[in-house]
C-alpha cells in the first residue's frame, strides 16, 4: 500500500519493489475469519509478486480463485505472508524513478529530501 508518488516526476509510484536482506518469521495465531475479510481489500497481484520476491510465495496462486474463503490451506498461506513474515532489513524501490527507500529494524524510511518533493 506504500507509494512513492510524492517524488518529483512520479505519477503512480506503485507497487514498490521489495529487496529484503533480512526476514523474520514469527508465528501468529491463525484467524480464518480475519484473513477472509482482509483478502478483498488486497491488490492480489501485488501481494503475489511481493511474496514471491522475498521467497514466501510458494503455494499462492497467481490469480485468486473464487470461493477462496472455503480453502483453509490458501487462507493459512495468506495469513503467513501478511502476519508472520516481516522484512527486518532491505529496501523498497520506486518502479518509476528507481529511488530506494531503506528498511531498518522493520521500518521503511520513506522520508524525502526537499529537492525530491513535487
Amino acid at each position: 500500500m506504500l507509494t512513492s508518488k510524492c517524488l518529483k516526476g512520479v505519477m503512480t509510484g506503485y507497487p514498490l519493489a521489495i529487496n529484503a536482506t533480512n526476514i523474520k518469521v514469527t508465528e501468529v495465531d491463525f484467524n480464518p475469519e480475519f484473513i477472509t475479510r482482509v483478502i478483498p481489500k488486497l491488490d492480489w497481484e501485488v501481494l503475489w509478486t511481493a511474496a514471491n520476491s522475498i521467497g514466501h510465495g510458494e503455494g499462492l496462486p497467481k490469480i485468486l480463485e473464487p470461493k477462496y474463503e472455503d480453502n483453509e490451506e490458501l487462507l493459512k498461506k495468506v495469513h503467513r505472508v501478511l502476519l508472520e513474515v516481516e522484512i527486518e532489513e532491505g529496501n523498497l524501490t520506486c518502479p518509476e524513478s528507481g529511488r530506494q527507500f531503506p528498511i531498518s529494524k522493520g521500518i521503511p524510511n520513506m522520508l524525502l529530501t526537499e529537492a525530491e518533493v513535487q
